[in-house]
């Protein structure tokens, strides 16, 4: 399973800048929600993901994201939310995180600019390794996205700014759902041979 596949809900970032949402079950009026808030569908194969184009403030993007979860709180409490691009700053660049979280290769990491960072990292799993700091790895990959999500919450109330950077780069690098790699092939007509005469 990818990380984005052990939630109902999952939200999240691509690196380009596009703010996503995986349905990982069926949710009534969920796609509704979704559209409504101004996302638009993409098939990916064994599921439809849900985008938010870069390039809107992150006042309208928070909100937006926002709209949709609280609809689809009346049917699942299962959702994790770990977009960089819905957390509110001011116009003009992205400030420099107090902690930046990156997912790679099985791996969490995470770099940090303030000691406040440090100890609120250190209170959600996370342990000092080489310059940063790692989960440990004999977590389970769902146990890490939720350490994840509570040191990102938790560093948020205290008024700290997190990244998380999930591996994803474009739409395109979305995971497909469990058990699929690709598209299913089109299908193709028999061809039926034909013997030449000598």
């Amino acid at each position: 399973m990818a990380l984005t596949d052990h939630h109902d809900v999952f939200i999240g970032s691509t690196d380009d800048g596009y703010t996503f949402a995986v349905l990982n079950t069926r949710l009534t009026a969920a796609h509704r929600l979704l559209i409504d808030a101004g996302f638009t569908a993409r098939e990916r194969p064994g599921r439809t993901v849900y985008l938010l184009p870069p390039g809107q403030t992150s006042e309208d993007t928070h909100n937006r994201t926002g709209s949709a979860l609280y609809g689809l709180l009346a049917h699942t409490m299962d959702f994790v939310d770990l977009s960089w691009t819905t957390r509110r700053h001011e116009s003009g660049r992205l400030p420099k995180p107090d902690a930046h979280i990156r997912f790679s290769d099985h791996r969490v990491t995470a770099t940090v600019r303030s000691q406040a960072a440090r100890a609120i990292l250190e209170q959600h799993a996370f342990r000092p390794a080489g310059s940063g700091y790692a989960l440990p790895r004999s977590m389970s990959e769902r146990e890490k996205v939720g350490a994840v999500a509570q040191a990102e919450t938790h560093m948020s109330v205290h008024g700290l700014r997190v990244k998380v950077s999930l591996g994803i780069a474009t739409p395109s690098d979305i995971p497909p759902a469990p058990g699929r790699t690709r598209a299913p092939a089109p299908p193709t007509r028999a061809v039926t041979p034909r013997h030449r005469r000598p």
